[in-house]
């Protein structure tokens, strides 16, 4: 089983940046197919995958909506997962998830994603 503790969020102001941490334990997280997304969600939609990356190595994806404004990185030392956010936008204003799960390939749909950590929220 895999857990994961997101940290980080909170009010940002315009234009400004802030990073979300994701924290991961569990018997996964050491196979070379373990990948880590992030994930926001408005109420009433469903989840917008905005990034990921293979826990054990450097190759992203990320969606169109956050391109050249998000990263993502991973410290496999540490196992934690971060997604810098700069150039804030009131349309960012969401509750955010990090999400894991073993795959071949870096999925951004929130149905091929199995383990979930809470919710954070970031306010613009």
């Amino acid at each position: 089983r895999v857990q994961l503790v997101p940290s980080g969020g909170g009010s940002v102001p315009s234009g400004g940046s802030t990073t979300l941490s994701c924290e991961i334990s569990g018997q996964f997280y050491r196979n070379d197919h373990f990948c880590v997304a992030w994930f926001r969600q408005l109420p009433g939609n469903k989840r917008e995958g905005l990034a990921a990356i293979w826990m054990r190595g450097q190759s992203t994806t990320y969606a169109d909506s956050v391109k050249g404004r998000f990263t993502i990185a991973q410290d496999s030392a540490t196992y934690t997962t971060y997604l810098q956010m700069n150039s804030l936008k009131p349309e960012d204003t969401a509750t955010y998830y990090c999400a894991a799960e073993l795959r071949s390939w870096l999925p951004l749909s929130q149905y091929e994603y199995m383990s979930w950590g809470p919710g954070i929220q970031v306010r613009h």
